[in-house]
């Protein structure tokens, strides 16, 4: 394990007054050392990756390949693999409609919206389901003509572990692709093997607005945005050298304290299993990514519990559909009705958070359940 004593030490949200920040799923601090990888490119390395007769852009566009062949690292992969976008929203756009046209898509009912959403609006979309536990086995049939098979790594709300590594087998008896939305497993558990991957930077403590689809050698694409023909004529546009150097420093570091991270997440984890005994698990126990903790409270007002504990912050659902009002097309997926899925909290904790937050944040979220009857 690295020595991590002679890093910058981060001065995050949780710090100096601020509430506590359990919302891990949503985004990450950004690591003093991605700050510090990004800063130069904000000054005096101002110049554009795309401009290749002078100093100015040799040294923004060293800064993009440098920054390729981190976050290719951090999956095993070349370098000329990755592709840049401005977030896995896009990333996963340039996967599902990039692939083709022909056939049908197959996702899990568990998907993210950007998946889920997408795989609909590219043509014919067919759902898998998914166990109480909310693994979906490989044991259902796909379509026939099924070209793109798409199945998240790690669950974004429940934590969920998938069997991706038999859902990549299925795929190749079907002759169709397979893609992994790793968002959630990317700098926190080795990426298994796919035809596509996509990735976010800020939810590996790297900035938002930058991402990357990660295209096996061999898989044919086209571009869906047009334009310049940057990022080997499949996505169109400006990089940005600085968000781009920080979501590589930001791999490299996850890279580099991946185990060490890993260890911390458990320890935090038996606390807040501890702490929460009394809360009924959203999700599988064991298969799953022990910094997501989604549980659920028989009549549990989640409103007037998030107003109540204002200096915890702590999601209800995706924080993409915060607000809508819908119910968690997730919880639903896995067997919970209606009232046990708005009922439901997820607490996503990581690198920076304490014991003393776990037990200060279980404190007051309990006392608050407490004080409505429950």
């Amino acid at each position: 394990m690295n020595d991590m004593s002679d890093k910058p030490e981060f001065n995050g949200s949780s710090h100096k007054g601020r509430p506590v920040y359990l919302d891990y799923q949503a985004t990450t601090p950004v690591d003093p050392l991605v700050v510090e990888a990004m800063l130069p490119f904000f000054t005096e390395k101002f110049g554009n990756p795309h401009s290749r007769s002078h100093l100015y852009g040799w040294e923004a566009g060293d800064a993009v390949e440098r920054a390729r062949e981190q976050v290719a690292a951090l999956i095993g992969a070349g370098e000329n693999e990755i592709i840049f976008t401005s977030g896995a929203t896009e990333a996963i756009n340039l996967a599902i409609r990039g692939s083709g046209q022909d056939g049908s898509v197959s996702v899990s009912a568990i998907e993210h919206a950007a998946v889920l959403d997408t795989a609909r609006a590219a043509g014919s979309c067919h759902v898998l389901n998914v166990a109480q536990d909310g693994q979906c086995n490989t044991r259902q049939d796909l379509p026939a003509d099924t070209r793109l098979v798409c199945l998240m790594q790690v669950n974004n709300e429940i934590g969920t572990i998938q069997p991706t590594v038999e859902w990549h087998r299925k795929a190749k008896q079907h002759n169709a692709l397979y893609f992994c939305d790793a968002v959630q497993a990317y700098g926190r558990i080795e990426v298994t093997g796919a035809d596509m991957i996509a990735i976010s930077a800020h939810k590996f403590h790297g900035p938002k607005g930058v991402g990357a689809l990660w295209v096996r050698d061999g898989v044919g694409l086209e571009e869906v945005q047009t334009g310049g023909g940057q990022e080997f004529g499949l996505r169109s546009g400006t990089l940005s050298p600085a968000l781009i150097a920080g979501m590589g420093a930001a791999a490299a570091e996850a890279k580099d304290r991946m185990e060490q991270d890993r260890e911390h997440i458990e320890m935090l984890w038996d606390m807040a299993r501890g702490l929460f005994a009394d809360w009924t698990l959203n999700g599988s126990e064991e298969a799953r990514w022990h910094g997501n903790l989604n549980i659920r409270r028989k009549g549990l007002d989640v409103n007037r519990l998030m107003s109540d504990v204002r200096d915890v912050m702590f999601s209800a659902g995706s924080a993409c559909a915060s607000g809508s009002g819908r119910t968690s097309h997730v919880l639903e997926a896995i067997g919970c009705s209606k009232a046990q899925a708005k009922a439901s909290i997820r607490l996503g904790f990581g690198r920076y958070t304490t014991q003393e937050e776990i037990e200060q944040a279980a404190a007051r979220i309990n006392m608050a359940a407490k004080e409505q009857g429950l």
